[in-house]
């Protein structure tokens, strides 16, 4: 079968024979590459992996398997028995010395792909074959079964909470237990409308997936319960623990695993990464561009590990460029690490500093601005801090069709962008009269279409995709305060922070957070090419070198800009002022506004 008729563009197929049956494999990319085993779950095939598979194939030898009784794979015969855990090991063992016979291969797993994952993980006979392994919606059913144990040895409220929260989203389980009438509803009228409820439920679109074999595939798949859950929940191992690195990828809209599952895994896998993604459960068909990334990172940062310890390129070949070692636990590292970031204004001040920022969290950055090496040169900077992928993009926010175009490559190249900054902006400083019509349009162009362009065209990406994302928008103190020299600068800051609050309420209903961030004095180069009007141009020099020192006085670091944008995105938070002043300015135009506007009087230090 030909690669398009399994889903999997340019695949290579295999048969694999163990215990009985025949096992369909696929495999893409370089074999020479360490390689990446995608296990799929309940009902799904190999195919729900694909979009995750191409993003991986030019870096790495992907494997994936049809679990047996699904797709292209036979069923065993008699079913019952033939879906064992112990069984479930005997296959992954003979895909591993198949495809991996010299290697330990990298697994990652989704939903039974996942519970699987943590049984090979943890028992004895599969040590040495396994490199690191990603869990996604799978918990192992020993640790499952001992979560539970200890919730009803323990019923504090807190835990009583728990089990009846997990109980509610586990209901299908005892179904499946019931003889003969799922295979009936499975084979009748239930899979024919599964992929218009995947649709309407978690937005997966109708494009090959599912395969035609899921009737059969749900049918066969309800002996993965009836053979596991309730032996493994009566007779759990208590030795279960990891020997092999494991990351942990948790969508916290998952509507058949709590979040509260895994809280005790670290005590069976030391070092665990966790990583948290605003997504339901099918993340490996609605976000494979995040799924991709972080597999990607975790992958080659074992592959460096060990062939660092070793003294060599890596066990199977180079290891691709652009990675690094697995984000820690931090705050940032967890909500943030492999999330795609785009930030404007990105080659110099507040927004280089964000994008630093950004990537030293573990985000791929997209670094835009109108100076190409600028943007180049942060892209490159952002990869050496702990970005895993960075890019760099000359683009000017003030077009609309530069920017519509931008948006469709990155969606194309990179993925549809988690959290968008809306930094660039320029100064203007004068009096009203002095300020011509060409002078609004420039400022209003960059700092307030600039802004309405990124929200419109990556905000509808951001909503059609369904899976939430963040919006800052750079205002300014100037936006709580006037200022008799600073009009024109201060409308468009005001129209931003307006903006954003509207878009905030608009957007809240899609899970998509906005904040605008309100800077004052930051010592950054925007007092070096603001333009002054009405006067000459050696005025103007003279005016921006007494900014610029007046601003380097204060010494404020765009580095405090970018942290509290990070701690804004973290805790959704609507309006941030950023120094003391602005604090103070934003506290003042609330309590004292006839302060504010004798102050607006003053000439600002702009």
């Amino acid at each position: 079968m030909t690669g398009h008729d399994t889903g999997l563009e340019g695949a290579r197929e295999r048969r694999v024979r163990t215990g009985g049956i025949e096992l369909c494999v696929a495999e893409l990319g370089d074999a020479e590459r360490p390689t990446v085993v995608l296990l799929h779950g309940y009902p799904d095939s190999k195919e729900v992996w694909s979009a995750v598979a191409a993003r991986l194939r030019d870096r790495f030898h992907v494997v994936l398997y049809d679990v047996r009784g699904c797709g292209r794979s036979t069923a065993p015969r008699p079913l019952r028995g033939g879906f064992t855990l112990e069984k479930l090991t005997d296959d992954f063992l003979a895909v591993a010395d198949a495809v991996s016979p010299d290697a330990p291969v990298h697994v990652v797993g989704h939903d039974w792909g996942s519970v699987q994952g943590w049984e090979f993980v943890t028992v004895r006979r599969t040590e040495g074959r396994i490199a690191s392994f990603t869990s996604v919606s799978g918990p192992g059913l020993d640790h499952l079964a001992l979560w539970f144990k200890k919730r009803l040895t323990r019923p504090t409220p807190r835990h009583v909470a728990q089990l009846l929260g997990q109980g509610a989203r586990s209901w299908y389980v005892s179904a499946l237990h019931t003889p003969a009438v799922p295979e009936a509803l499975m084979r009748g009228p239930f899979m024919k409308q599964w992929p218009k409820i995947l649709e309407r439920s978690e937005k997966i679109p109708s494009d090959g997936y599912p395969t035609p074999s899921l009737p059969d595939d749900a049918a066969h798949g309800a002996w993965l319960y009836r053979d596991n859950i309730r032996p493994r929940l009566r007779r759990p191992r208590t030795d279960a623990y990891a020997h092999a690195p494991v990351q942990l990828i948790t969508p916290t809209g998952d509507a058949f695993l709590s979040e509260r599952l895994y809280d005790d895994l670290d005590r069976w896998a030391p070092g665990l990464v966790r990583h948290t993604l605003a997504a339901k459960h099918w993340v490996p068909r609605t976000r494979p561009d995040q799924l991709s990334a972080w597999i990607a990172e975790f992958v080659t940062a074992h592959e460096q590990g060990d062939a660092e310890a070793a003294g060599t390129t890596g066990a199977r070949g180079p290891v691709a460029r652009g990675a690094r070692r697995p984000a820690d636990n931090s705050p940032y590292a967890q909500a943030f690490g492999g999330r795609l970031v785009l930030v404007t204004g990105a080659a110099s001040g507040i927004g280089r500093a964000t994008a630093f920022a950004f990537a030293e969290a573990g985000a791929r950055v997209v670094a835009v601005d109108r100076d190409a090496d600028g943007a180049t040169r942060t892209a490159e900077m952002a990869r050496l801090i702990g970005a895993p992928e960075a890019w760099g993009e000359c683009t000017d926010v003030a077009d609309e069709h530069a920017m519509e175009k931008l948006a469709a490559k990155v969606a194309a190249e990179y993925g549809v962008v988690d959290v968008l900054v809306n930094n660039a902006g320029i100064g203007l400083a004068g009096a009203f009269m002095d300020t011509s019509a060409e002078d609004w349009r420039k400022v209003l162009d960059v700092n307030l279409w600039g802004v309405i362009h990124g929200c419109r065209i990556f905000g509808k990406q951001m909503a059609e995709r369904g899976q939430g994302g963040h919006i800052v928008n750079t205002a300014s103190a100037a936006a709580f305060q006037p200022f008799k020299t600073l009009s024109a600068y201060s409308t468009s800051k005001a129209a931003v922070l307006m903006l954003s609050q509207s878009l905030r309420a608009e957007l809240a209903g899609q899970g998509i957070g906005v904040t605008a961030i309100c800077p004052g004095l930051v010592n950054t180069n925007i007092t070096g090419t603001t333009r002054f009007t009405g006067v000459p141009e050696e005025e103007q020099r003279r005016r921006r070198e007494r900014a610029s020192r007046a601003y380097g006085r204060r010494n404020y670091p765009p580095e405090k800009v970018a942290d509290a944008i990070l701690r804004s995105v973290l805790r959704d938070q609507a309006v941030v002022p950023v120094t003391p002043e602005a604090h103070g300015i934003h506290f003042m135009s609330r309590f004292a506004p006839r302060v504010m506007r004798a102050i607006a009087r003053i000439d600002p230090p702009l």
